[in-house]
């Protein structure tokens, strides 16, 4: 009877009742505060999808929580996803977005990799990133052919992180000359550091980044994108080449296939194992249901970031994927890495 009159009175004034899982999650989440962690420093894309966020994703969620941005810098992402996975609560009030690569350190043996991706809860990515290999103009190198037989020196941050492992990779694979200088907080200081002068270039940029919010970069002709790094060839970059036609063996093609996998995750998103299951559900629908909100793209263009959803489900599938590639492949990408 309680129930019947509940529902009644719901109608009545035009409030539908709740079903009893979204209930909870509400309850869970009234008067709450989700913790968005970032891998990387202020000023980077990364951070601007996660302020983006925090300004409109609370009204999709169950109870209405607020939302706030934690920066976790450091190894390009990978200290937030060890975050994440050993000391965040396991409750639905943090998540993180780390770098793509980020999910496939275990396999390269990374052992400040202190987590298995298959675990994580992905939430879903704002954005598919094609990653390009950029280089001030006053670099001598200006074409791929150049980095053969000339050394390239390019900014990095930690020994993990993309911008890292591509160059060298292309290195072993495709037998370039890319000199790597570590110790750079993220993407904001290491391009920078381009600027300055002190690497020539940045071999882990997202062509999405690049042309939204250094486009005048790339009308005065500031930068010469040496190459792009996917599976396949950015529909706006034509003649840029593919670092992976340019593998010396179809199997140095499978590791770069492997290496590239992950570009597909874009900005990932991802919450801890062990989360109760109808908050995940609650999350990765919030989130979707963000990204097509018109206060929030018009948020995202004004800070020129692009949004393109990958749900929670299909990152799943693919980390899943990722992790049953053949023991051979797996080793030799490992190899490259090192």
């Amino acid at each position: 009877m309680r129930l019947t009159f509940t529902v009644f009175i719901a109608a009545a004034f035009g409030q539908p009742s709740l079903p009893c899982a979204a209930q909870d999650v509400a309850d869970f989440y009234k008067g709450k505060q989700i913790a968005i962690l970032v891998g990387f420093t202020p000023g980077g894309s990364s951070s601007l999808y996660a302020q983006a966020l925090t300004r409109h994703m609370g009204r999709y969620l169950p109870g209405s929580p607020n939302l706030i941005v934690q920066h976790v810098p450091g190894a390009g992402g990978l200290v937030a996803a060890n975050n994440v996975y050993n000391t965040a609560p396991r409750d639905g009030t943090t998540f993180a977005i780390t770098g793509r690569t980020v999910a496939i350190e275990p396999l390269l043996g990374n052992k400040n990799a202190k987590f298995d991706a298959r675990q994580f809860n992905w939430i879903g990515t704002a954005n598919v990133e094609y990653t390009t290999c950029a280089l001030w103009h006053t670099a001598r190198v200006k074409t791929l052919q150049d980095a053969l037989s000339s050394e390239v020196i390019v900014g990095g941050s930690g020994a993990d992180a993309t911008e890292v492992v591509f160059p060298k990779a292309a290195n072993k694979l495709v037998g370039t000359k890319f000199k790597v200088v570590l110790g750079y907080p993220g993407s904001t200081e290491i391009l920078l550091a381009m600027e300055r002068g002190e690497v020539e270039g940045f071999c882990g940029i997202g062509w999405t980044f690049l042309k939204l919010r250094k486009g005048d970069w790339l009308k005065d002709k500031k930068i010469n994108i040496l190459y792009q790094m996917s599976l396949e060839k950015h529909p706006e970059l034509p003649d840029v080449p593919a670092i992976i036609d340019h593998a010396k063996t179809p199997d140095d093609r499978k590791v770069f296939e492997f290496l590239f996998a992950p570009q597909e995750m874009g900005r990932p998103f991802l919450a801890p194992p062990g989360v109760p299951v109808e908050r995940v559900r609650a999350l990765r629908e919030a989130f979707a249901q963000t990204l097509k909100d018109p206060q929030f793209l018009a948020d995202a263009d004004k800070m020129g970031v692009e949004v393109q959803h990958v749900d929670g489900e299909q990152i799943q599938q693919l980390v899943e994927r990722i992790y049953a590639s053949p023991p051979e492949v797996i080793a030799r990408a490992k190899a490259v890495a090192e």
